[in-house]
């Protein structure tokens, strides 16, 4: 049995996870929590720096428990977020995958962050070749599989759904993480009001959608659920055309969620009908493998080793702009 350690830090959620071909066999995780507003990327850094140790203690000792004669030997490399996300961040989780590579004297493998997120949805879900629909903080993208890699065939012109939310949420005065806290009032909204709708072929465009909600809430201040509710139906109606239309082009009738953003029900609620209208099927993993983990980075790491693809020290560098296309795909027919 091949088991991986990954660890995971691109933006606010540290994660570590150990994973093996048939399941995870543990994972922790430590938040970092802004005082206000949202990410910073050096407090951020700080937080995982300090909080690395214990949280890659939690999981090395929850597996030692959990499965009787679990040694630090047994584990066959280490995996780590290498981009994209903020700078600080990846830098400080790669400097300890480094470490812990040297010292237990196994491979390193450097992945990438958003096709650990579409690799631990096809796992969790059992879905062979879908559209993905992929939605975080910083990215919003529509991908499919195509001769060795995931290609994009859709994204944002500017900013993710994720960072979208986020803003019009600090704007309201709300902490992050915004979207939940949007998603919470635009379920009390009655009445739609007017949004701009961007939609430019395959590709979206948000940062016209938030300053119309800004200045929808000066306008009408008594009516926050209202505004939040027009906001997410126009934001959702937008990245649900854009995904059936890619399904259209690829002939596909599977749909994987994929992201942070994919935990929002009334997305789901919206993908799921479109799906079942025109006779696709619609997959979404638990919502802990939703967010940002360690189990994705740790099981997309098993899926390169079994490839025969590692990561030299010196290759190690991290790329806060990588991107999924980028990515070879050996792992994958």
């Amino acid at each position: 049995m091949t088991i991986l350690l990954g660890l995971e830090g691109t933006a606010w959620n540290l994660g570590a996870a150990l994973v093996s071909e048939e399941s995870v066999l543990y994972e922790a995780e430590s938040t970092y929590k802004p005082k206000y507003g949202g990410i910073h990327p050096r407090e951020a850094a700080q937080h995982h720096a300090a909080e690395l140790k214990e949280v890659v203690s939690r999981v090395l000792t929850g597996a030692k428990e959990k499965e009787a004669g679990f040694s630090l030997t047994r584990i066959d490399a280490i995996a780590f977020s290498q981009g994209p996300g903020m700078g600080p961040c990846l830098r400080t989780v790669a400097t300890a995958a480094r470490a812990l590579s040297l010292s237990f004297k196994i491979p390193l493998i450097g992945v990438n962050h958003c096709v650990a997120h579409i690799e631990i949805g096809r796992w969790r879900c059992g879905v062979r070749d879908p559209v993905i629909l992929y939605v975080s903080g910083a990215n919003s993208q529509v991908l499919a599989y195509r001769s060795g890699r995931y290609r994009v065939l859709g994204e944002t012109l500017d900013i993710g759904i994720g960072n979208a939310l986020d803003k019009f949420a600090r704007y309201l005065g709300l902490s992050h993480p915004g979207g939940p806290k949007i998603e919470e009032l635009a379920s009390k909204g009655t009445t739609y009001l007017y949004m701009p709708y961007i939609v430019k072929g395959m590709d979206l465009s948000f940062s016209g959608l938030t300053t119309a909600a800004k200045e929808a809430i000066d306008s009408h201040p008594d009516e926050k659920e209202d505004v939040c509710y027009s906001f997410q139906e126009t934001a959702f109606a937008m990245l649900t055309e854009v995904t059936e239309r890619a399904m259209a082009h690829c002939g596909k009738d599977e749909l994987l969620l994929a992201g942070g953003v994919g935990a929002n029900r009334r997305l789901q609620q919206m993908l799921r009908t479109m799906c079942h209208d025109r006779g696709g099927t619609f997959y979404v993993p638990e919502n802990r493998y939703l967010k940002d983990n360690g189990a994705m980075i740790a099981y997309l790491g098993l899926l390169m080793l079994t490839s025969g693809v590692t990561t030299p020290i010196e290759s190690s560098r991290v790329k806060p702009n990588y991107r999924p296309d980028e990515v070879e795909v050996t792992w994958r027919n």
